[in-house]
């Protein structure tokens, strides 16, 4: 049971991340960047910490206690350091971002009268995300890969 609950959630986070990670591109595409705009982007950045957070630590006792497979069977395979190396990019690619929209939350909180988003990082964290998109996509690619025998 533990396995299929484990399972359930390492998927739901993915619809949850990926659904966040494009609504926040999405939020800061508008023109101009509005503070509404901003919230929603905030909002859609708190699920998308939501689903990171999901997506580890389902993924980490996935792979410790063995549920799927043994952990001997994820460490020796090169398609798994791949996903893992899409996970790494991933989060490196967000640091940015994420102390950014920290920032932009402090702000806003502070002076909401005046406080205005700047739209060229807006512009730069929205190209982020869709690449960090494509990163989540390579990662399920992966995943089916080694789930189905390949990488050993």
């Amino acid at each position: 049971m533990l396995r299929l609950i484990l399972a359930t959630m390492h998927l739901v986070a993915l619809g949850i991340g990926l659904g966040g990670v494009w609504a926040r591109a999405r939020a800061l595409n508008e023109s101009p960047l509005t503070l509404a705009a901003a919230k929603r982007a905030f909002a859609a950045d708190t699920w998308w910490g939501i689903a990171a957070a999901l997506w580890i630590s389902t993924g980490l006792w996935r792979l410790l206690a063995g549920t799927e497979k043994a952990t001997t069977y994820y460490l020796h395979n090169h398609v798994f350091y791949a996903k893992m190396g899409f996970l790494l990019l991933i989060m490196l690619l967000e640091l940015w971002p994420m102390i950014t929209l920290i920032r932009w939350r402090v702000d806003a909180g502070r002076k909401p009268d005046t406080w205005r988003p700047d739209s060229a990082t807006a512009d730069r964290i929205r190209i982020i995300c869709y690449v960090q998109v494509a990163l989540v996509i390579a990662m399920v690619a992966a995943a089916v890969t080694i789930s189905r025998g390949y990488g050993n």
